[in-house]
């Protein structure tokens, strides 16, 4: 068996120690009942998925009731939620992984149907460039956006009640915590928009709450994560030099990793073609030692996890390849690599425990990266040969 790096423990800053370097990524499941309860079918995934794993992100969990960006959406925003949660946690708690809530606000990426008539919100009354059929969203008010800020301690709160490990703060994909960093989705020209440490100011502020709340309640070590996209493609949006300056601000704050959401690993800047340089090597180049990465973006093989670890990446976190192998890891650890899945098959979704919810998903959106056997181009002698990069 070969000696993997990622197989080794790692201790973050809280002293929380993690049994090795794999990570699940957030995957949506959009198979919560109709009120945001955990439902059996999200139980029944996870459960299949947890041990081997080091860390399990878990999918977004709404911190309000304007927060909900889609159907069959986990919410964290009562405490009625709880005793589902503590369900979730429990399950991925059983098998030794660690168990983190992602919890957000959808903002501009919601829409009335989805709010049941409300008006989605947002940093300013910008609808999604991208969309066309997008609905244009207010602008939060001066107390509205405390309130949030709030809503998001209260989120984590209920997360420490419920069992869990940690939470993760999104903000990335173009939600809310984002949608306040970016100058397409920011045009405000109070303390909250304008200049770049204006942008800002939101996501360090539910930061800072978030730690308080823990600081407060927590009653053993708990886990603190960001996520971030470092760019945007709208123009204006968010600059790759935007993203590492409030890396910089963050990592003086009490987090415990930081989380990149890139389509590709290894990529490099996508709006400047010119700058050749690896985006996580940007990263790596200006973060304190003891702030650990965390990269996500269509890992599929051990060589590729461990090529990323070695570059000087913490936790390397599989999405679509925990979704097809969910014994990734133990099949790595018993050195039983010929057997990893790498391909989907159609046949198996039941077997996988993939909510019949997902799989249209799977087949549409993001079929980028994800390989299925039915596929003409698939080759079963060399299943990885697609994801090799």
């Amino acid at each position: 068996m070969a000696e993997y790096q990622f197989l080794a423990p790692f201790t973050l800053r809280n002293g929380v120690t993690i049994k090795n370097r794999i990570a699940m990524a957030p995957t949506t499941l959009r198979s919560s009942l109709y009120d945001g309860s955990v439902s059996d079918n999200e139980l029944a995934f996870y459960d299949l998925r947890a041990g081997a794993t080091g860390l399990i992100v878990t999918e977004v969990a709404n911190v309000n009731a304007l927060g909900k960006g889609f159907e069959g959406e986990i919410s964290v925003a009562d405490d009625d939620m709880i005793p589902g949660l503590a369900k979730l946690a429990g399950t991925i708690k059983a098998k030794g992984s660690k168990a983190i809530l992602q919890i957000f606000s959808a903002g501009r990426q919601s829409s009335v149907a989805v709010l049941r008539g409300q008006q989605p919100v947002s940093a300013s009354a910008v609808a999604f460039p991208r969309d066309p059929n997008a609905d244009e969203p207010r602008a939060l008010t001066e107390a509205e956006i405390l309130q949030t800020i709030k809503d998001f301690g209260d989120a984590t709160r209920r997360a420490i009640k419920a069992g869990f490990d940690g939470v993760e703060l999104h903000g990335a994909n173009l939600y809310l915590l984002q949608q306040f960093f970016s100058p397409d989705a920011n045009r405000r020209e109070d303390q909250w928009g304008g200049s770049l440490e204006n942008r800002m100011r939101f996501g360090l502020a539910v930061v800072d709450e978030v730690a308080t709340v823990i600081k407060n309640e927590a009653d053993r070590p708990f886990i603190l994560g960001y996520r971030q996209s470092p760019e945007e493609p709208m123009n204006p949006g968010i600059e790759i030099a935007d993203s590492l300056a409030m890396a910089k601000v963050l990592a003086d704050k009490p987090i415990d990793y930081l989380h990149l959401s890139l389509k590709d690993a290894f990529q490099s800047p996508f709006k400047d073609k010119t700058d050749q340089e690896a985006i996580l090597d940007k990263y790596l180049a200006i973060l304190p030692a003891d702030l650990p990465l965390m990269i996500a973006g269509l890992l599929r093989t051990p060589e590729q996890v461990e090529a990323l670890i070695q570059r000087g990446v913490a936790f390397a976190a599989l999405g679509r390849e925990l979704i097809v192998e969910p014994n990734w890891g133990e099949k790595v650890i018993a050195g039983d690599e010929k057997a990893i899945r790498y391909a989907l098959s159609p046949s198996d979704t039941e077997l996988l425990n993939i909510p019949h919810s997902v799989v249209t998903w799977l087949y549409s959106r993001f079929k980028n990266g994800l390989s299925v056997t039915t596929d003409e181009q698939y080759d079963i002698n060399d299943p990885a040969k697609y994801y090799k990069g």
